[in-house]
């Protein structure tokens, strides 16, 4: 044994805790868990945590043995992923609410482009604190680096209670919506039907990210082909209605704007859900690929290619249906359907269906990983931190967030929460953003391989 390893051997022998040195002596609890899950260990103690830079982690992975996820996660898979959280029900739906607030065709097609600026603008910031910070958990990680404990642990219990549930059921309930409208048009269901389809994809999902990320992801790849396949759809329809001169909705498009400055700001929040999702890819950063790359690659392209494709969805929209018939629609992509491809308008309710399948998918890969990472912290019960070791897949996290969303689909009474979650959510993330101005002040040796120019560069350096 050489100087070096023998170092190494001292250290780890003083940095054992006497639960894990009575451990050695016989049998324990622990040596039974052991058996079955080991902790992961990206990261070390606690005075050392998140003060790790993208280099130091490189030489620890290679350096220490431990059990943890792997990076299995290319650039392809991970534009596929955040494409999959993006592009989910909310292309499909929030149309009607910019529309309904904007009260014009012209400002609603403005409101798409400025949420698609305004969503690059704050994932210009998430990609240099993923690079900067490389741990998974994203807005977690990001707090407890930028502000400490306290706003991290009141994001995670927020995750828990609100927003990871409520997200998911919505997704599911859309799904299972879409599925029995696709079947059976113009019936009524009962809502315990609906809830037990609706089940259906969570525990599905759950097995598959249970088993494999290359599993999800090759799942996520699946799907998400198929929303785009029916964005096509939508485009090349209406671009077909536009080649006849169906150009009506378009003259005078600003006729009817509102001057009301509340509508526009419930105008923006539908907007931004569509656009939701894009920081998803930066919940996984210890499992991706040469994340330096690949991460600022996968958002920034996933969004530039969202923004393109929803402004000429929302093009195509108003090329087929006039702004009246879209508010009185309940969803705008099946009556588009109807009137584009009549007796086969099923397919759109099909393909909506999956769109939220893949969207669902992301959301469990996505919550998991934070749960994962902030039980490694010790936010959470110590068992939510550990790994499968057939699988190397956080599975207590996964199974967690399935059972959280079943209890949640017990009730119907989504609306308040709705609004509570987008609220919060928002919130979150801004003060996240303003968590990385402040580190530039903190921390500005950090090693930031992207970096944000701001205007108050000059004042913080």
């Amino acid at each position: 044994m050489g100087e070096h390893e023998k170092k190494n051997g001292t250290s780890s022998e003083a940095a054992k805790t006497p639960e894990e040195s009575s451990a050695t002596s016989g049998f324990s609890i622990k040596m039974f868990k052991d058996l079955c899950f080991r902790r992961c260990k990206s990261c070390v103690g606690s005075s050392e945590k998140y003060k790790l830079n993208l280099s130091f982690q490189k030489k620890y992975d290679s350096s220490r043995e431990s059990v943890r996820v792997q990076r299995e996660i290319g650039l392809g898979s991970s534009i596929a992923i955040t494409l999959g959280l993006i592009i989910g029900a909310g292309i499909f739906v929030s149309p009607k609410g910019v529309l309904t607030y904007t009260g014009s065709v012209g400002m609603a097609l403005v409101i798409w482009t400025v949420t698609g600026l305004i969503s690059m603008i704050g994932a210009m910031c998430y990609a240099e604190l993923a690079t900067s910070i490389p741990f998974s958990g994203s807005t977690y990680s990001y707090l407890m680096k930028c502000f400490g404990e306290l706003p991290a642990f009141l994001y995670i219990w927020t995750q828990i209670s609100i927003l990871t549930p409520v997200y998911i059921v919505i997704l599911s309930l859309t799904f299972a919506n879409y599925i029995l409208e696709s079947f059976f048009p113009r019936c009524v269901f009962p809502p315990g039907a609906v809830r037990l389809l609706a089940a259906l994809p969570i525990c599905l999902l759950t097995y598959i990210n249970c088993r494999k990320v290359q599993w999800t992801t090759r799942v996520q790849g699946v799907l998400t082909s198929s929303k785009i396949l029916a964005l096509i759809i939508i485009i090349i329809a209406g671009a077909y209605h536009l080649y006849l001169g169906n150009t009506t909705n378009f003259e005078n498009a600003f006729e009817g704007t509102t001057n009301k400055p509340g509508f526009y700001a419930l105008a923006f929040y539908h907007g931004l859900y569509a656009f939701g999702g894009w920081d998803c890819i930066t919940f996984v950063t210890e499992e991706l690929k040469d994340p330096t790359k690949n991460l600022p690659r996968a958002i920034f392209g996933s969004l530039a290619l969202v923004t393109v494709v929803y402004i000429m969805a929302n093009v195509a929209y108003f090329a087929v249906l006039t702004p009246y018939e879209m508010l009185a629609s309940n969803a705008v992509a099946v009556t588009f359907a109807e009137r584009t491809l009549g007796p086969l308008s099923w397919i759109m309710s099909f393909f909506v269906a999956l769109s939220t399948v893949g969207a669902l998918n992301s959301k469990i890969l996505k919550s998991s990983r934070v749960f994962y990472v902030a039980a490694r912290e010790g936010h959470l019960p110590g068992l939510l931190s550990m790994i499968n070791l057939n699988y190397l897949t956080p599975v207590p996290s996964i199974v967690f967030v399935c059972l959280l969303s079943i209890v949640y689909l017990s009730t119907t009474e989504l609306n308040f929460l709705i609004q509570y979650g987008a609220f919060v959510d928002s919130m979150f993330g801004m003060l996240t953003i303003a968590g990385m101005l402040w580190l530039k002040h903190k921390e500005p040796d950090l090693e930031r391989p992207i970096q944000v120019r701001t205007l108050l560069n000059k004042s913080i350096h």
